[in-house]
């Protein structure tokens, strides 16, 4: 994906002229020289997805009119401009302020913060659980600090490094993906003697699947040890070190 992103991002910037047949062009240079594969084909793959600074970690869309001095290019896109501006992703509307910006500050990585803001299950549950133990959300000055993000990253960071995903390639997250359908999966508990695990719903974003009750006991020890590392990051003391990170992250998010 880095390289095909890459690869577009350069042949984007080579362009002479952002005229409407120039970016046609291109569109059809990217539609015909990339797989076509799809898991959904239902949901449009746009050309125009690209990497929006030179040490390619931002990605974004490469005719935002942010990036042409105001000029809106969106119009060439499959999309078009109404649609592109109006439309917001259900995590903007679903997940907190300190949810949002937990994920923000805590991930770099601009594939991991994709695959992660967008799956509102995941972050969700992560922070009700941790809610549980800490005994209410924690605040954005809290958030900020270093230890605590860097124990959202480590949770996080499971989604592509979970030891018990399933190896069916048509499963993303908690959705089963066939050509032009989709369904949420299930674990069957029942299979291997257990009830539902109270972590169903991380376990299922994960796209887990569990051979034996071992394996399960072994992943939920897993989930709990990482909500219990935020949990105490959260409550713990500030240092001078991670006081001055504090204060950089306060004034970061205050006018959020």
């Amino acid at each position: 994906m880095e390289v095909r992103l890459k690869r577009r991002t350069e042949a984007f910037r080579k362009l002479e002229r952002y005229t409407p047949q120039a970016l046609e062009k291109y569109s059809d240079w990217v539609r015909s020289t990339e797989p076509q594969e799809k898991l959904l084909e239902t949901i449009y793959n746009c050309e125009f997805l690209g990497f929006l600074d030179s040490e390619c970690r931002k990605v974004g869309c490469l005719l935002h009119p942010c990036r042409h001095d105001g000029r809106d290019l969106r119009g060439c896109s499959f999309y078009g401009a109404e649609l592109c501006d109006g439309h917001l992703c259900l995590s903007y509307q679903k997940l907190t302020r300190e949810e949002k910006w937990a994920v923000i500050l805590s991930l770099e990585d601009w594939y991991l913060y994709g695959i992660c803001i967008t799956d509102i299950d995941l972050v969700k549950s992560f922070f009700s659980l941790a809610a549980e133990r800490i005994g209410a959300g924690p605040s954005l000055s809290v958030i900020s600090r270093p230890p605590v993000r860097r124990a959202v990253k480590d949770f996080l960071s499971l989604k592509v490094s979970w030891p018990y995903r399933t190896d069916d390639e048509g499963r993303f997250g908690k959705y089963c993906l066939a050509e032009d359908e989709y369904r949420e999966a299930r674990i069957p508990y029942e299979g291997i003697g257990c009830r539902k695990s109270r972590y169903d719903a991380i376990f299922l974003s994960l796209a887990s699947e569990f051979s034996s009750a071992e394996d399960l006991r072994a992943a939920e020890r897993l989930i709990e040890r990482k909500i219990a590392v935020f949990a105490r990051s959260c409550e713990g003391d500030v240092g001078p070190d991670n006081a001055k990170e504090e204060a950089r992250g306060e004034e970061f998010v205050k006018d959020v």
